[in-house]
């Protein structure tokens, strides 16, 4: 099959490249990213030499640009990882999320559309249930929990699942939808919260945690999700949302507290910065209906999780050291520069 795998120079788009060029190397992987600030082409410098993996670079808005790769490729399934997904920078500016989040899930189905496709997977996140109480551990998200965004980010997600599953309806073009807790593993953009830890402790920086770290997660390893991604797009039921969760919840503190005992790093580092507005308390996801319909289970516990990522960490200095030198430290300074003591 051909696939065309969008936002693949992103953190989990690169991670599921990978997947996919492993455990079915007889499929051709199309590669298309606008390469943004969170999308790196060197984290494809692997896939490159593979013969079946071509890489082309695109915004998924640009509605003649995804009309010209479609028309050429002419791909059998296309999984749409591309978004903007970073709530403090939907916060600081929400109309770029609009535009790639919203704006391109519609050209990318438009474009389907016209040339013809098996199916139109849509990654979503679970940050479209808006949150759950940390005081009930007995809640969780499910398929039929209603949709309650808290932030900009969320709000463009919610908005692409809704629009996907019009087009499924109206139009009967091919679509599934997952939902997934928060994923962790290599190829991680620094400014997330588990790399940005891993490199600041490693500097002996300070690092800042919102509020008192109360927040809860629930951490997925990332090639746990690729792998659910790639069941479902090839056997889930049209028309259907997948939630998609590993079981891992975490308080921020405890993630935190984690990544400085195995790197062998003081607490004192830990300075407690001013909550983001609107920040979610507790995610946590039910995932009965892809392991009752499909198989899928969570394998990666956190513990060994976090493990497998810091030690990839400390072994590719060079590829988050390099993000870390350019625009992302302007950004870094103005996001918490005034907050930290």
């Amino acid at each position: 099959m051909r696939i065309i795998v969008t936002g693949g120079a992103g953190f989990i788009g690169s991670n599921f490249v990978y997947y996919e060029l492993e455990e079915h190397p007889e499929d051709k992987i199309i590669c298309v990213d606008n390469l943004t600030y969170a999308g790196n082409v060197l984290t494809l410098e692997k896939a490159m030499k593979n013969p079946n993996f071509k890489f082309v670079k695109a915004d998924i808005a640009d509605r003649e640009a995804i009309y010209t790769i479609f028309e050429e490729e002419r791909p059998d399934i296309v999984v749409n990882f591309a978004a903007e997904s970073h709530v403090d920078r939907s916060i600081e500016n929400p109309e770029i999320f609009l535009e790639t989040n919203v704006i391109g899930t519609g050209v990318l189905m438009d474009a389907c559309r016209k040339y013809g496709i098996n199916r139109f997977h849509q990654v979503s996140t679970d940050e479209v249930y808006g949150d759950l109480p940390i005081d009930r551990p007995d809640l969780f998200f499910t398929e039929d929990t209603p949709i309650h965004t808290s932030s900009p980010y969320s709000s463009s997600k919610a908005a692409a699942d809704l629009l996907v599953l019009a087009y499924y309806r109206t139009y009967k073009l091919p679509v599934t939808i997952t939902r997934c807790s928060n994923n962790y593993g290599p190829y991680h953009f620094p400014e997330k919260l588990i790399p940005l830890m891993i490199s600041r402790a490693l500097a002996d920086q300070p690092l800042p945690v919102y509020g008192k770290g109360e927040n809860v997660r629930d951490w997925l390893y990332v090639k746990d999700h690729c792998k659910a991604v790639d069941l479902v797009m090839r056997k889930g039921r049209l028309g259907e949302v997948y939630n998609i969760g590993g079981h891992n919840e975490r308080t921020n503190l405890e993630v935190v507290r984690t990544i400085l005992s195995e790197l062998g790093k003081p607490e004192s580092l830990i300075t407690f910065v001013t909550d983001r507005p609107g920040h979610d308390k507790r995610y946590a996801i039910d995932p009965t209906k892809i392991y009752k319909e499909l198989g899928w289970i969570p394998e990666t516990k956190f513990e060994d999780g976090i493990g497998k990522t810091i030690q990839w960490y400390l072994a590719n200095k060079k590829w988050w050291e390099d993000i870390l030198s350019g625009e992302y430290t302007k950004y870094f300074d103005k996001m918490y520069g005034g907050r930290l003591s």
